[in-house]
C-alpha cells in the first residue's frame, strides 16, 4: 500500500491528472505484486461506468448547461434586487441570493460562478465595489450549487455509497439555506462597515407579485426536478432527463433564448466535463478495487474505532480531512476516493452515511474555493483578469459560513438528517 499511495502522490506532483495517476499507480501495484491480476484493470474500467443511476450524472449537468445557455441568470438577479435593492451592499445580497436559486437549478458551483460571475462582477465593479470582495462573494456564494439540489457532487456520492440520492438532496437543503443565510449576514456586515452603495429600487408588493408570476417557471426548476425523486414520482436519472426537457422549454419556448447553436454549445460542454468526470470515476474503482482488496477500509475502520472516538469527535476529525483534501484533489475525484476509505469507520460508529455524505460535499466546497486546485477559483480568474490569491482573499471572510455550517452540523446532526426522515420515512 505504500507503494500505491506514495506512486498516486508522486504523480500528482508531478503535474499528471488524476485519473492518470490513479490509473498509473494501480498498474505500479498490479506489476510489482500481483501482475496475474492485471487482467482485472479492462474489466474495472468498464465495470466503474457501468452505472444506470450514473446517467444522471451528464443529465444534470446537460441540465445546467442549457439553463446557463437560456440567459435565466440576468432575469435571477432583477428578481432578487426587488427584495434588497434598497439595502447597504444591495448587489452583494443579490450575488448570494441569485447563487442559492441557481445552484438549486444547475447543482454545479462551477457553473454558478461563470454565469453569475460573468454579469455581477464587472456590474458590482462599475457601481464602486472592490473588484476582490466582487470576485471572493461569487466564488464562495457559489458553492451552495453543491449542497442546495439539484446537486452533482451529492448524485456522485450516492452512486459511489449506494445511498438515496432523494435522502441525499433533501439533507442538504437546510445546510444550503444556513450557508446561505450566513453569507448574506457576512455581506451586510462587510457593506456597512465599508460603505458599500445602494441600489436605487423601489419596493413595492405588487412589483413583487408581478416579478414572481414573471419567473415561477424559473423558480419552480428545482421544486420540479427534486420533488419528482423525492416522492417517488421517478428516479434520479429520470428527474434529470425531465430536468433536460424542462430546460428545453425554458429556454426554447417560454424565455425565447435558447437556439440551435446555444443548444449545440451546451451539448458539447456537457459531454466534455461529463468525459472528464467519468474517465476519473473509471479509473478510481480500479484503485477502489485494490484498497477493497487489502481490506485498507476495514483496517483503518479497525484502528478508528480502537481509539474510542465519541462520534462527534470522528467527524470533527473527518471534516478536518475533508478540508485539508480539498485543496490538492478536486471535488469529483475526493468523493470518489473519501468514500470508500472512510464510509465503513462511519457506518461502525452509527454515523448516519446520509451526515457523512453532506458534511463530505459542504468541506469539499470549500476546497473549490481554496487554492492550488479550487475550480471556482480558476473560473472567476479567467473571468476578472484577477489572480487566484487576490480572489481566494476577498473569498476568505465568506468561507466562514460553510465552516460555521460544517461546525453546527457536526454537533447538530439533525439539521441533516430531519428532513429526509420525515419526508421520507
Amino acid at each position: 500500500m505504500i507503494v500505491l499511495i506514495s506512486s498516486l502522490f508522486i504523480f500528482l506532483a508531478i503535474g499528471v491528472p488524476i485519473a492518470y495517476s490513479l490509473g498509473l499507480s494501480t498498474a505500479i501495484y498490479f506489476l510489482i505484486f500481483n501482475s496475474e491480476l492485471l487482467n482485472v484493470m479492462p474489466q474495472m474500467l468498464f465495470a466503474g461506468m457501468d452505472s444506470y443511476t450514473l446517467i444522471a450524472l451528464p443529465l444534470f449537468i446537460l441540465m445546467g448547461q442549457l439553463m446557463n445557455e437560456s440567459k435565466i441568470t440576468s432575469r435571477l438577479i432583477e428578481f432578487c434586487l426587488i427584495f434588497v435593492g434598497k439595502i447597504r451592499g444591495g448587489l452583494g445580497l443579490v450575488n448570494v441570493i441569485s447563487s442559492m436559486l441557481f445552484g438549486g437549478i444547475s447543482g454545479s458551483s462551477v457553473s454558478d460562478t461563470a454565469s453569475i460571475g460573468s454579469i455581477l462582477i464587472p456590474e458590482m465593479k462599475k457601481r464602486g465595489y472592490p473588484e476582490d470582495y466582487a470576485a471572493g462573494l461569487t466564488v464562495a456564494s457559489s458553492t451552495m450549487g453543491m449542497i442546495i439540489p439539484p446537486s452533482i457532487p451529492m448524485v456522485l456520492f450516492a452512486v459511489t455509497a449506494q445511498e438515496s440520492v432523494g435522502r441525499l438532496f433533501l439533507g442538504g437543503v437546510i445546510p444550503g439555506i444556513l450557508v446561505g443565510t450566513f453569507q448574506l449576514l457576512i455581506t451586510i456586515w462587510l457593506s456597512k462597515k465599508n460603505s458599500y452603495p445602494r441600489e436605487d429600487k423601489n419596493f413595492s408588493f405588487n412589483k413583487i407579485l408581478i416579478m414572481t408570476a414573471k419567473n415561477s417557471y424559473i423558480l419552480f426548476m428545482p421544486f420540479f426536478v427534486v420533488g419528482s425523486v423525492i416522492f417517488g414520482i421517478a428516479t434520479a436519472t429520470e428527474s434529470a432527463a425531465l430536468g433536460v426537457f424542462y430546460s428545453l422549454i425554458i429556454g426554447g419556448f417560454l424565455i425565447k433564448s435558447l437556439n440551435r447553436k446555444k443548444i449545440f454549445n451546451a451539448l458539447k460542454s456537457s459531454v466534455l466535463t461529463s468525459a472528464k468526470i467519468m474517465i476519473i470515476i473509471a479509473f478510481s474503482k480500479i484503485f477502489i478495487w485494490v484498497l477493497a482488496y487489502e481490506r485498507i477500509p476495514d483496517g483503518l475502520s479497525a484502528i478508528i474505532t480502537d481509539l474510542g472516538f465519541h462520534p462527534t469527535g470522528m467527524l470533527f476529525l473527518f471534516i478536518i480531512i475533508i478540508l485539508i483534501s480539498g485543496t490538492f484533489i478536486d471535488v469529483s475525484p475526493a468523493i470518489l476516493l473519501l468514500t470508500p476509505v472512510f464510509l465503513p469507520s462511519i457506518i461502525e460508529m452509527g454515523i448516519s452515511p446520509i451526515l457523512f455524505g453532506v458534511v463530505l460535499v459542504i468541506g469539499l466546497a470549500v476546497g473549490a474555493c481554496t487554492p492550488p486546485v479550487g475550480n471556482c477559483l480558476n473560473v472567476c480568474s479567467i473571468i476578472t483578469g484577477l489572480s487566484i490569491g487576490r480572489i481566494f482573499k476577498g473569498a476568505a471572510p465568506f468561507l466562514v459560513a460553510n465552516i460555521i455550517t460544517l461546525v453546527l452540523v457536526a454537533i447538530f446532526p439533525n439539521i441533516v438528517i430531519w428532513l429526509p426522515t420525515i419526508i421520507m420515512n
